[in-house]
């Protein structure tokens, strides 16, 4: 009877054994499984940290230009709409001003008075070669020569402020007729987003009448919290997604970083410049911007080789050629397909990158079984 129960504990031991030679986290891979798998031996890479920021699209503002009226005066005409494109030195509107014209008078009185005073002084260089008149009135008619060529001077430049060209003033100075029409020309080519003027407006020359925009480029322009300030560097990489554009990334680098904290929000002022040559960036749209900057070399694992299971994250790795252990691993901050490896792998260890999955279902119909 003794040597019967020996014998059964024995057996029990036995069974016990072959049991525990294969823990529930290992798995052999069938040979059609193994045909799934991919397998490589994870390394150290440069980590890229990054940060992610709200964002908004705004325009360009070294690409845009606010046209307004260079003297007072009533609109008499408007010849532009609301995102319409416009040509470098195009007409807008045209602007009806008596003080343009009072202006115009001023420079024909101007001219007529340096002519005749001209002639005045030649006539008195004359009389003084032949001394008929002393030296001092020669002078004094010179110098009322002088003060006529200022006050055309003046006038001229007066006229030029108010929008007038060169070729302008010599038609005025050969026509003499007065034009109180002044055209409101753009300064750059691009398209018109902002109009606040209508015919019969009386404007002044502070008054933005047009927004001129090249949305040919914009920005991205986001707010960094002042305790990451030092985060961007102007130059650093920067990626950018559009709410509004789903699937889609689109690369660049910070072309400005503001040097002061604005004392509202606490926050430094970032923008990453965006060329839109087929106007899909709209303005106002809502963007997140990821800033990277190059870490240390660490140890990396491609994303697709985690699974996650009880909250945990977990990788197979190959301990024989069709033997696979499940192990659980510790990972850092995610760098585009790639998680950093904190703990448990070691540098060349073999992992499964794809077909983990189909090894988990094996391992989980084993453990049922």
């Amino acid at each position: 009877m003794k040597l019967f129960f020996l014998l059964i504990l024995l057996v029990s031991m036995a069974t016990h054994s072959s049991i525990g030679a294969e823990t529930p986290l290992m798995v052999k891979a069938t040979p059609m499984l193994m045909q799934q798998i991919k397998i490589i031996a994870i390394g150290s890479s440069q980590v890229h940290d990054s940060l992610r920021l709200p964002a908004r699209v705004e325009l360009d503002q070294q690409r845009v230009a606010r046209i307004g009226a260079t003297v007072t005066g009533r609109i008499s005409e408007t010849r532009a709409i609301l995102g319409q494109e416009v040509r470098k030195g195009e007409q807008l509107a045209i602007l009806n001003s008596t003080e343009l014209g009072l202006a115009q008078s001023a420079y024909l009185k101007t001219r007529s008075q340096l002519a005749l005073r001209q002639l005045t002084v030649n006539r008195a260089k004359r009389l003084f070669a032949s001394d008929i008149i002393p030296a001092a009135e020669l002078e004094e008619r010179e110098s009322l020569l002088t003060e006529a060529d200022i006050d055309l001077r003046t006038a001229t430049d007066q006229l030029r402020v108010f929008g007038m060209s060169d070729t302008d003033l010599a038609r005025l100075a050969k026509e003499r007729k007065i034009n109180s029409l002044l055209p409101i020309t753009t300064s750059i080519q691009g398209t018109i987003v902002e109009r606040t003027v209508t015919v019969g407006q009386v404007v002044q020359p502070a008054d933005a009448l047009f927004t001129v925009a090249d949305l040919s480029h914009v920005w991205v322009v986001a707010e960094l919290p002042e305790q990451q300030a030092d985060w961007a560097r102007k130059g650093d990489e920067a990626l950018v997604t559009i709410s509004a554009l789903p699937n889609q990334e689109h690369r660049g680098s910070l072309v400005y970083v503001a040097d002061m904290v604005d004392p509202n929000t606490r926050t430094v002022t970032v923008r990453m410049a965006l060329p839109n040559p087929q106007r899909l960036f709209k303005p106002q749209m809502l963007a997140t911007l990821v800033i990277h900057k190059l870490g240390h070399q660490e140890l990396v694992l491609p994303d697709a080789a985690v699974i996650r299971i009880d909250d945990r994250d977990h990788v197979f790795v190959q301990t024989n050629a069709d033997e696979f252990t499940l192990k659980p691993v510790k990972l850092g901050n995610r760098d585009g397909d790639r998680r950093q490896v904190l703990d448990g792998l070691q540098s060349g260890e073999k992992v499964v990158v794809e077909g983990a999955f189909h090894l988990n279902n094996e391992r989980q119909r084993k453990e049922l079984g």
